[in-house]
């Protein structure tokens, strides 16, 4: 039987409450996923790409079939075939999100045909966490416990130091 793979992509800056909900919910529809953090050379992020990936890797270190990557220079389709994925996951919050990845999908099936796309719905307690709305958020120094994993607590109280 071929092995169900996912690759989740985002830029996770920073990753949020609501992001590690659906990566559990999807390790648990995959024999491997992946968690792409795809991110632009030439745009400036908030947090480094370094500072990401330890949030992510440190976020997710309890689900054993979850794999963190990369990637600045391939499109999401690119990298699935590299992976040997078999679907690409995509978290909903609303319509305005669904109107964005049906858009995504469409190129993305016309690059490969053999990926699927499959969609999780944000649970309603997380359905308006954004990691825009939490870069607000650190801005201002206002609190953001309730939205975001430990591991971007620490990165922060690190970066004060």
């Amino acid at each position: 039987m071929m092995k169900k793979i996912g690759l989740f992509t985002g830029s996770f800056d920073p990753i949020t409450n609501g992001h590690i909900d659906l990566i559990e919910r999807a390790s648990q529809l995959f024999d491997q996923l992946y968690v792409g953090i795809f991110y632009n050379q030439a745009k400036t992020g908030f947090f480094s790409v370094d500072e990401r990936r330890q949030m992510v890797e440190a976020s997710l270190a309890h689900l054993e079939n979850v794999t963190v990557i990369t990637s600045s220079d391939k499109l999401a389709v690119a990298v699935a075939e590299e992976l040997e994925a078999t679907h690409l996951v995509r978290g909903l919050r609303n319509g305005t999100d669904l109107a964005y990845e049906m858009k995504m999908e469409f190129y993305n099936q016309a690059l490969s045909e053999k990926l699927d796309t499959v969609y999780l719905t944000a649970k309603l307690k997380h359905r308006e966490i954004s990691s825009s709305g939490i870069r607000e958020l650190i801005h201002f120094g206002a609190t953001i416990e309730d939205y975001v994993p430990q591991a971007v607590s620490a990165i922060l109280e690190k970066g004060k130091q």
